[in-house]
């Protein structure tokens, strides 16, 4: 079992006195460093000068004199804690030459995804701590959540433990964006990649999508129109994932019609079968072995990233996009 905490388990005050360097600002990167502000806590932003982040966060430093925005490499040196918060096939670079060369004995180094650390493309000094807070939830909720008086769970970890303190320090970090209101659980960077990875694969992106798409080419080659298809393949799915996020699979069930139970009961293991089932351990141990890692980055690292963009373009071009971005048009409350 995990064992959790809450603010009561927290001490803020170990970030008092010192500086905290949020690398980046966008979805996560933002949330962090504001929240982390408005809970007191002395903080600088890294960033490209110029890039399209600096002017919305220097618009926020303007009324916060705890705040400040500078360059990545003079944003690493003013840092104690240096959270890193760009995308995982730059963040190595970045550490690497911006900040790595301006960390001091005893700093303490923080990830909000354990993938640079744990596939060893960062290899920090032996004097850093090295710990990690990632929010299960995206940056805008971490941020909305804290502005209420709540907050969105959070995971922590502890790689590298220099200071004797190293969790007690990542504790201080998640009680700051406000995570301790709603429960920080304790988990290893293995545990936290490797099974994010996998989510991300398997389940949430690869194999949902995929699902879907499968259920919208079957009723179009049937003869089906493209508008039912994507009504019952694509569009419903919100409902029953809401459901399921209210209340697990219980109250999806309990909210369905006994048809809709019934077939779900008669068709789940036809369609995921022990075939699936043994793919997916194999998508595991892939993420397991770093062979996914290493294909990822090889092919971010190409420059062209010809396989990735051309893959993005075709999924762009489905004919489920063209149909679906028509039938939005009609639902006013998607609409900004």
């Amino acid at each position: 079992m995990i064992k959790k905490y809450y603010d009561s388990d927290c001490n803020l005050g170990l970030l008092d006195g010192k500086t905290v360097a949020v690398i980046g600002f966008g979805s996560q990167g933002h949330a962090h460093a504001m929240n982390l502000a408005e809970s007191g806590v002395n903080v600088v932003v890294g960033l490209r000068k110029g890039s399209g982040h600096w002017e919305k966060a220097s618009r926020f430093a303007d009324t916060r004199p705890n705040f400040k925005v500078m360059e990545i490499e003079d944003a690493a040196k003013a840092g104690d804690v240096v959270m890193m918060l760009v995308p995982d096939e730059l963040a190595a670079d970045i550490y690497n030459t911006q900040v790595a060369p301006h960390m001091k004995e005893g700093n303490i180094l923080c990830w909000a995804h354990g993938f640079n650390i744990h596939f060893n493309l960062v290899k920090p000094a032996a004097n850093l701590d090295v710990i990690m807070i990632a929010p299960k939830g995206p940056g805008h909720t971490v941020r909305s959540q804290y502005l209420e008086g709540k907050g969105v769970p959070s995971l922590i970890a502890v790689a590298q433990d220099y200071s004797g303190r190293a969790k007690d320090y990542a504790l201080a970090y998640a009680c700051g964006i406000g995570a301790g209101r709603a429960g920080i659980l304790e988990t290893t960077f293995r545990e936290e990649t490797e099974t994010d990875l996998f989510g991300e694969q398997a389940v949430l992106c690869g194999g949902v999508c995929e699902l879907m798409h499968a259920g919208f080419d079957t009723l179009v080659a049937a003869g089906y129109e493209p508008e039912m298809a994507y009504f019952e393949c694509i569009h419903e799915m919100k409902l029953i994932v809401d459901l399921i996020n209210e209340g697990g699979f219980g109250k999806m069930r309990y909210s369905i019609s006994n048809t809709a139970e019934y077939g779900d009961y008669r068709t789940g293991k036809r369609l995921i079968t022990e075939a699936t089932r043994a793919e997916m351990r194999q998508v595991l141990t892939e993420i397991q072995d770093g062979t996914f890692a290493s294909e990822f980055m090889q092919e971010m690292s190409s420059g062209r990233r010809a396989k990735f963009l051309a893959t993005r373009r075709l999924q762009a071009e489905h004919p489920v996009e063209k149909v679906g971005a028509e039938l939005r048009q009609m639902m006013s409350w998607l609409k900004k």
